[in-house]
């Protein structure tokens, strides 16, 4: 599993024009599932995420969590960030789960963030095409792979 963790002051998704969901200050997940992902994988990062220490204290230091500072999340799927460049300029996306695998995972990462933020999750609509909105703060950016521990 691959997230890509913007720290954002806001954020939206948006269908045919329409937003599906907005936040205020927290994070926007873009999250990328494999094959080989479970829920072990769905655990460890919806910990990681929720204790992350990227938002600044009193003294402008990134010292305070997601949780600490009651921030919202909007999780995104995003099989592009399995994306393989090694050949060619066509990205081949092979190592991004199909759907049967993908929908169920992405499910049990919003009930899991759910469950260890203790808010609702935004989200956008799993395969639609969205456009997606934000405010990236400081920027702050971070990559999160599963399988590396990182």
């Amino acid at each position: 599993m691959r997230a890509l963790i913007q720290r954002v002051s806001q954020a939206s998704v948006s269908i045919d024009g329409k937003i599906k969901s907005n936040i205020q200050r927290g994070v926007l997940i873009l999250l990328g599932i494999e094959d080989a992902d479970n829920d072990e994988d769905i655990i460890w990062l919806s910990n990681k995420i929720i204790n992350l220490r990227i938002f600044n204290d009193e003294q402008s230091v990134m010292n305070l969590s997601l949780k600490d500072i009651d921030g919202d999340i909007l999780l995104v799927s995003q099989f592009t960030l399995h994306a393989a460049t090694k050949k060619g300029n066509r990205p081949s996306y092979i190592r991004a789960a199909k759907p049967d695998i993908s929908i169920p995972l992405y499910e049990k990462m919003i009930a899991q963030l759910e469950k260890d933020s203790g808010k609702k999750i935004a989200t956008g609509t799993f395969g639609a095409d969205m456009q997606v909105n934000l405010i990236n703060d400081g920027p702050v950016t971070i990559w999160i792979d599963t399988k590396n521990k990182e």
